[in-house]
């Protein structure tokens, strides 16, 4: 999650969501979370026969355990066949239960379940779900891990997960409303489906992608768990009541390939991402110098004055309180990632080292900091080769920064840099969402559906490669912080775009649909 924060209590119905989201960086940094006091449930009009369903879990349930080493079964596929009747009675135990507290009370009208199986702090969108149901009168009930799940072996984690998650759903208080997240999507569609099934429910899905394209990035698309898991995806996909999606495109494509029919809730940016003011955005730059070199100031500062607070980019007058900014400052440049396969940074990297060359060359180009947010499994990999990079004229710092930090920094920064390139071509970067948000540019990376969200020369620019995007730095700094300028063209669009925000689209979207009147479709405004 791109290091974006919450830090609210919102009350809904007779419970509570608490959001203290701190210490995500960007869109790999973790948070704390703590909510409870909300479920959300959707219909399955559609839901095929509970045996059905039940039949199939319990046979992938046997599949895996035939497949997985699981201690302490010995790999005896005799041995390993013991679980299935240890599985039916636990799904037995757990239908009596849940059967009986169907008869007595029913799904309530407002309290829903957001549930998220993996990291919630990795998952802003569905931690805006869960506080918009809330301001709603719904009570809500955010469920995830509040880190990474534990590693396992497939076959294992998905018995592990299916038995975990049918435990922790049927003990809930009966829901109106069940909202999930894809992906992940294995065990979880299935399991929700069941658990909505048995309960009277309404089965929602928030489609973010297609779980078994981001398989296919380390094994292939041709591989058999990418392809049982694409076909996994689009059974039990076509199960649930309702759809939302990220994308007009994925709507269509749910439509054309899966037969579900979607509507497309766009991310949008809370009220917390917004342009920072002068004293914001000094009072940030201090706080960042104290810990990072290249926000510090060199020794021969705009004034000669020993009281005046400085940083490389701002100073601040005692007297007057003036914050004013440091002749022949650096440029800020920001991006934010969970330092994963779908975003190659080496593309960063060559670009910057480019554009080193433009600045020894004697182009007219400001010295550079690079700020890069957020933690992932490569992050150590790049910030290896980040150290063995002897730059003169372009800084590179990857903070962790606490969760209000975030979208200080991206309101104070001059150009946003995306990398993320989708795995299916049919999502969008929320943290260039998060970055109009705050009124920044963005370079963006191409891939198919970027169009829906990144207007080629009017709110950004879209490159193919490192040479593109080193040519593009060089050309919307050229002279800079010149006032003129396609830099400040697009931060002028931005600033007079009226973007709508999170709240807004969810009431127009997503409020009717739970009521069962069907959502407004929301299209970005063409500029």
């Amino acid at each position: 999650m791109s290091g974006r924060g919450l830090s609210e209590t919102v009350t809904g119905g007779r419970g509570k969501v608490y959001c203290g989201f701190k210490g995500r960086g960007a869109r790999g940094e973790k948070c704390a979370v703590a909510l409870r006091g909300v479920a959300l449930q959707v219909t399955c009009d559609n839901m095929a026969d509970v045996s059905t369903a039940l039949a199939v879990i319990l046979l992938l349930l046997l599949v895996a355990a035939l497949c997985s080493p699981w201690p302490p079964l010995p790999m005896d596929p005799r041995c390993c066949a013991l679980l299935l009747p240890f599985a039916t009675l636990f799904l037995l135990l757990l239908l009596a239960r849940t059967w009986g507290s169907r008869r007595t009370g029913g799904a309530s009208g407002k309290r829903a379940c957001v549930l998220v199986l993996g990291d919630v702090g990795r998952s802003p969108r569905m931690q805006y779900h869960a506080a918009s149901l809330a301001r709603h009168g719904y009570s809500v009930s955010f469920v995830g891990y509040l880190a990474a799940p534990p590693v396992l072996r497939y076959p294992t984690k998905v018995v592990f997960q299916s038995l975990q998650l049918l435990w922790v759903l049927l003990r809930m208080e009966p829901l109106s409303h069940l909202l999930l997240q894809n992906p992940p999507g294995l065990p979880s569609i299935a399991i929700s489906w069941l658990a909505c099934a048995l309960r009277g429910s309404r089965f929602v899905i928030d489609w973010h992608n297609y779980g078994y394209s981001i398989l296919a990035l380390s094994h292939g698309e041709r591989h058999p768990i990418v392809r049982l898991a694409k076909r996994y995806e689009k059974f039990f996909g076509r199960l649930s009541g309702e759809n939302l999606c990220v994308t007009n495109a994925m709507k269509d494509d749910l439509s054309r390939n899966w037969g579900i029919e979607a509507t497309t809730l766009y991310d949008r940016p809370p009220a917390l991402f917004r342009e920072a003011t002068p004293e914001q955005r000094h009072s940030l730059l201090v706080k960042m110098s104290k810990v990072h070199s290249p926000f510090r100031t060199s020794c021969d500062g705009s004034s000669d004055r020993d009281d005046v607070e400085r940083t490389a980019f701002t100073e601040r007058d005692p007297s007057t309180g003036l914050v004013t900014p440091v002749a022949g400052r650096p440029a800020l440049l920001l991006s934010s990632t969970s330092w994963t396969e779908d975003e190659d940074f080496s593309v960063l990297l060559k670009a910057l080292k480019a554009y080193e060359g433009f600045v020894k060359g004697g182009a007219t180009l400001p010295s550079l900091v690079c700020v890069i947010t957020g933690k992932g499994p490569q992050k150590e990999h790049y910030r290896r080769i980040i150290d063995s990079m002897n730059f003169t004229h372009v800084h590179i710092c990857t903070p962790w920064l606490e969760a209000e930090d975030y979208p200080m920094l991206l309101g104070s920064a001059d150009l946003g840099v995306c990398l993320h390139k989708s795995s299916s071509g049919l999502d969008l970067p929320m943290k260039v969402v998060d970055m109009f948000g705050c009124c920044l540019p963005v370079c963006a990376v191409h891939f198919a559906c970027l169009d829906e969200l990144v207007k080629h020369d009017e709110n950004g620019l879209v490159f193919q490669d490192a040479e593109e995007l080193a040519q593009q730095l060089r050309e919307l700094l050229w002279k800079f912080p010149q006032t003129q300028g396609r830099l400040a063209r697009f931060r002028k669009t931005l600033r007079e775009s009226g973007q709508q925000r999170w709240d807004e689209s969810w009431d127009q979207t997503v409020l009717p649909l739970l009521a069962g009147g069907g959502g407004t479709q929301q299209h970005l405004k063409e500029e």
